[in-house]
């Protein structure tokens, strides 16, 4: 009977001893309270129980979702914008003494800062710099959780929200941002082909038989376009070479 027991308890000693920590996990041990200088982990981890506490923390990519924030641009535009943010855990015992819960603190410093950033842009900036401000929330959130130990790699602001009045003032400028556009296409059309009409008549006028050859070859195009007959008058000036010549 005294063996049973004996290999009972030593059964729960070792379940309670023993933990296996997988690769992208990372062990905090506290020891009577204190920490443990070094986090353990991976593999078997043996702890004492009772005295000792293991807290896991793991070391993945987090993809967080910072959910719609009201903003108010400063030109006084009132939207919404979400993002997502994603870092990682880079010292387990920072993660954990820091900061009581680090996932949520992260995720209500991104809100934060997303609306701050965003407030102190333009909205025209805001749409059309949008790799900046990425650039800015991920450098000011990194700076922050960095004494948590937690890297943030990326930020993206994934959606902007514009009241309907705005969407259709932007759809009205647009439109008018391609009508002004195809304006300045047609008036640079009809300025080259006045430039080689130009160029055209200041040919004629230095060789005249060119206009009577251009003037045969469109005899020659109205012949071949239709089956009727065609009279029409024949300028004297196209036998003036050979009454002319000597």
């Amino acid at each position: 009977m005294f063996y049973i027991l004996a290999i009972i308890l030593l059964i729960i000693f070792l379940s309670t001893a023993i933990k296996v920590l997988r690769e992208y996990e990372r062990g905090a041990v506290f020891r009577l309270g204190r920490i443990l200088e070094r986090a353990k982990g991976p593999g078997i981890v043996i702890i004492i129980p009772i005295i000792d506490r293991l807290v896991k923390v793991s070391l993945r990519l987090v993809t967080m979702d910072v959910p719609p924030q009201d903003v108010i641009t400063r030109d006084n535009v009132s939207i919404k914008v979400d993002a997502v943010i994603y870092f990682r855990v880079m010292e387990p015992n920072s993660a954990i003494i820091e900061v009581e819960n680090y996932l949520c603190a992260t995720s209500q410093l991104a809100q934060t800062t997303l609306r701050s950033v965003c407030g102190q842009v333009e909205l025209d900036e805001l749409l059309a710099e949008r790799d900046k401000i990425n650039t800015t929330l991920q450098q000011i959130l990194d700076r922050s959780t960095d004494q948590w130990g937690i890297k943030v790699s990326t930020v993206e602001v994934k959606h902007i929200e514009l009241p309907p009045e705005m969407q259709r003032a932007m759809a009205k400028q647009a439109e008018a941002e391609r009508e002004r556009r195809s304006k300045v296409i047609n008036a640079q059309g009809e300025f080259q082909a006045a430039a080689k009409l130009r160029e055209a008549a200041q040919i004629i006028q230095d060789y005249p038989y060119a206009l009577q050859l251009r003037y045969l070859q469109t005899l020659r195009e109205i012949a071949a376009q239709s089956n009727s007959k065609t009279l029409f008058p024949i300028p004297i000036d196209l036998f003036k070479p050979f009454t002319t010549r000597k």
